[in-house]
């Protein structure tokens, strides 16, 4: 199977702080959910991934090309959102597609326009008038009419209400119906990526902590509560993330390696993300 993109021994400097280096790579037909802390390097990898700031380090490939050779072709191929509209205020639906299609060689204003009409928004109403939510679902719209291969989205449903996050979702995997389709997917909603991610990546402080497919990271991971005692006697290799109270410790652990007898219990992925980051520090 190929790769939707491909990003090896990946680093960004900035003072203070640096992002990898990371490898990490996406098969075709796949959605890949970024998770981590604010400020741990998600809009930065997005960023490089897409050539909007320059790497310091490593190699990326989005479908088996380079940005800085293939530019022109790789940018018709993807569709990029973040978190805040790039559209000027004054804008109306009609001006983005007027302005869009002169940009993009496969830009389809009928596409365009279906868009808007499942995700109900007007054509004439201008952006200054948006709620956060239309303004995202309007980004999202003309990422998608230019018939990207790729999707590149950082934060696509923060501080939307349920209803629309929903909508969104559900483009999403429409989209992804197409074998040939990919989505990198940024979020804090971690419940929107058990709905609809095959991959997981956690990224703490600019370091790729794990990623792994969804099913099996759920399936294989679980939270170990024991005694002090207990903890002191299990091998600190096996612990992914600590949690200590009072009473009793909670241990991130791989079931596999649990010791015999012990109770494991289900650990979601924001519980994952508590022990990845706060319980690593204990």
């Amino acid at each position: 199977m190929a790769n939707s993109f491909e990003a090896v021994n990946l680093v960004k400097r900035y003072e203070g702080f640096q992002l990898g280096p990371i490898s990490l790579h996406l098969p075709e037909g796949c959605i890949m959910g970024l998770v981590g802390e604010n400020g741990a390097g998600k809009t930065t990898l997005i960023k490089l991934l897409t050539g909007i700031v320059k790497k310091d380090g490593g190699q990326v490939r989005l479908l088996g090309r380079t940005v800085e050779a293939d530019a022109p072709s790789v940018r018709e191929d993807i569709g990029v959102v973040f978190d805040e509209s790039s559209f000027p205020f004054s804008f109306r639906g009609r001006d983005v597609d007027t302005v869009l299609k002169r940009i993009y060689r496969q830009w389809d204003s009928a596409l365009y326009r279906q868009y808007l009409d499942r995700l109900q928004l007007p054509m004439d109403k201008p952006v200054k008038d948006f709620s956060r939510g239309m303004k995202m679902k309007l980004q999202i719209a003309a990422a998608l009419a230019h018939r990207p291969r790729l999707l590149l989205l950082d934060e696509p449903t923060g501080g939307l209400d349920p209803i629309v996050r929903d909508e969104i979702l559900d483009v999403f995997l429409d989209f992804i119906a197409d074998e040939g389709h990919s989505i990198l997917l940024s979020s804090h909603i971690t419940a929107d990526l058990e709905k609809i991610a095959d991959y997981i990546a956690f990224i703490h402080k600019g370091t790729l902590r794990l990623c792994e497919p969804k099913d099996e990271l759920l399936e294989q991971f679980g939270v170990l509560k024991c005694t002090a005692s207990q903890f002191q006697q299990l091998d600190p290799s096996l612990a992914y993330g600590v949690r200590k109270n009072q009473f009793s410790v909670e241990v991130l652990v791989r079931r596999d390696t649990a010791p015999r007898g012990a109770v494991v219990d289900p650990v979601r992925i924001d519980d994952m993300m508590l022990f990845l980051t706060k319980g690593a520090e204990q």
